[in-house]
């Protein structure tokens, strides 16, 4: 089991957002979220990462990029831990050749190669999420938790985004907004619907249709 939830109540300063959440990730599993805005996509996603970050590369909704540095230097961020300050620091003047070897072939696979040296906060939304992601693919490891990650690009790069998230992490878990394209790369759909997850169950069991009860009032 890698990540676990039982029974539990969430809450947001205050009120209850989801109630009796119950729910099992094992490895290899792709989870999607879905349900209308508000419904608790993201409040899921945040407690998994808050008790798991440990253990996951993670992508907020927020971003979490720092506009005035380089699109290289955020994606770098993605190792930090890994090197000492003094290399960080060096790093942050002058880009070691060994350090951009790492990080351009990751952002090339997503379409910012010849933004590298851009400052994020120059990027479009969809650049700056794909930058998110390079910082997310670039930390590595067996799982990723995401909170709308290709929210803000088009059918194409969604797809260019989700091939490498899902052919680079083993268990993934993200909320969607997309239910299509939720469909197409998950193996395992959870939605959530009036403070609940009200279906969960394997993508290739359920259609379009018969989720569109999760944005029916």
């Amino acid at each position: 089991m890698l990540f676990q939830l039982s029974d539990e109540d969430f809450g947001y300063r205050g009120d209850i957002v989801l109630r009796g959440v119950s729910l099992a990730v094992h490895e290899g599993e792709r989870v999607a979220l879905i349900g209308e805005s508000g419904a608790g996509k993201s409040t899921l996603i945040s407690i998994l990462q808050h008790r798991y970050a440990a253990v996951t590369a993670f992508v907020p909704q927020d971003l979490g990029l720092v506009g005035n540095l380089s699109v290289f230097h955020n994606i770098y961020m993605g190792t930090l831990s890994r090197h000492s300050i003094a290399h960080n620091l060096l790093n942050l003047v002058w880009p070691r050749p060994a350090d951009i070897a790492r990080v351009r072939p990751i952002a090339e696979q997503l379409g910012l190669g010849d933004k590298l040296f851009s400052k994020a906060g120059e990027l479009s939304g969809g650049q700056q999420q794909r930058t998110a992601i390079c910082r997310a693919l670039l930390q590595g490891g067996t799982s990723l938790l995401g909170d709308e990650p290709v929210s803000a690009n088009d059918q194409h790069q969604s797809r260019v985004i989700m091939d490498a998230i899902t052919s680079s992490f083993g268990t993934v878990v993200l909320a969607m907004h997309d239910v299509d394209l939720a469909l197409e790369y998950s193996t395992r759909i959870v939605g959530i619907k009036d403070q609940c997850i009200a279906i969960d169950v394997a993508a290739d069991q359920v259609s379009r249709a018969d989720l569109d009860f999760l944005y029916l009032t």
